[in-house]
């Protein structure tokens, strides 16, 4: 699919505070940690950071930092990833992940499907079956995420406080690909442990 390389950023850095501090990225189904079934969706990137805790356990040649401040949110996080991206080579396309969606294959599917199409749009942002967008479910065009957080000082702000100049398409995905670990019911009904 000719325009469609892509880099991935995975946010791993929470608080996990309604889980009591449990780290989310390290809960497991099957063996394979939340973080790691995120990376192992997006195998098919040209790179792939992972901002969070220097001790997780991830593939090798995976790219890791940190957003500065630690815990300072997603916004940051995705702009710690970006900053550790920034040497490589440019791809069309960046996608932006939180590692505590079991189901996110799917989601990453959808995107890259939706990509391949050629949409006018700055970026296709997940959306579920209830009409939810899920910002950290996203791919966006690289030139247009950079230069959505450029100058700007994203702790503490909303993803979609970010992306507010871009226009963004709606892909609909199965329901459970966005569905994320935030309580320990969460846990259980995902069968994660």
């Amino acid at each position: 699919m000719p325009g469609t390389g892509f880099h991935a950023v995975v946010l791993a850095g929470g608080r996990s505070a309604r889980l009591g501090g449990t780290p989310k990225a390290r809960l497991s189904r099957d063996g394979r940690s939340l973080v790691r079934i995120t990376v192992d969706a997006v195998d098919a990137a040209a790179a792939v950071v992972v901002v969070g805790p220097e001790d997780l356990d991830l593939p090798g040649g995976v790219l890791r930092t940190r957003e500065d401040p630690p815990f300072a949110g997603p916004a940051a996080g995705i702009a710690a990833g970006l900053a550790a991206l920034a040497p490589l080579p440019p791809v069309p396309w960046t996608m932006t992940l939180a590692c505590d969606m079991p189901g996110v294959a799917a989601a990453v599917a959808g995107l890259r499907a939706a990509a391949a199409a050629g949409p006018a749009a700055d970026g296709l942002v997940a959306v579920d079956a209830a009409g939810h967008r899920q910002p950290l479910a996203a791919l966006c065009r690289t030139p247009a995420l950079r230069a959505a957080y450029a100058g700007a000082r994203p702790s503490g702000r909303s993803v979609f406080s970010m992306l507010r100049g871009l226009v963004l398409q709606e892909v609909a995905v199965p329901e459970d690909a966005t569905a994320d670990v935030d309580t320990w019911d969460d846990v259980r009904r995902h069968r994660l442990s």
